[in-house]
């Protein structure tokens, strides 16, 4: 009887200890991909500001993606790679160069903040296209095509 009370709790524990670990997981991939849809969402009001000459917005967007840049690696802790996820296993086996790429991204951002703050039409387009360089750099070397589960 004892036994069985003590095989009862152990498995028990287990659901607990693998249940909370699944939530954590979908909680931290629920994260990065609201970040990421920031990000793009950001992105598009870049390419509209753009062509309306909007340096204020496009400064203010650049930051938000600077800001979200600098979290990234932090949004791919190790072991969160199940679940519904584009992120590819090379984000761990090469984090180094994962965290270049996010530093890559935060500087650009940060130099197409300065180029709409200094109101320099052609700086503003060449900075965006290098911002946007980064992000492809990034999606290319760690991001799938499709989601995995």
């Amino acid at each position: 009887m004892v036994q069985k009370l003590l095989l009862g709790a152990l498995l028990g524990l287990v659901t607990v200890t693998f249940s909370t670990q699944a939530f954590a997981q979908a909680d931290v991939i629920e994260k990065r991909q609201k970040a990421m849809k920031g990000n793009s969402a950001d992105a598009k009001a870049i390419k509209a500001a753009v062509e309306s000459k909007d340096y204020a917005t496009i400064q203010t967007k650049a930051k938000d993606i600077m800001g979200t840049a600098e979290k990234i690696p932090s949004l791919f802790p190790k072991g969160s790679t199940t679940g519904k996820t584009k992120a590819k296993a090379e984000i761990w086996e090469k984090n180094d160069d994962f965290v270049k790429h996010a530093k890559t991204l935060s500087k650009s951002a940060g130099e197409l903040a300065a180029a709409a703050k200094a109101g320099n039409e052609a700086d503003v387009a060449v900075k965006v296209k290098a911002m946007g360089d980064a992000c492809g750099a990034c999606h290319n070397a760690f991001r799938a095509k499709a989601y995995s589960e």
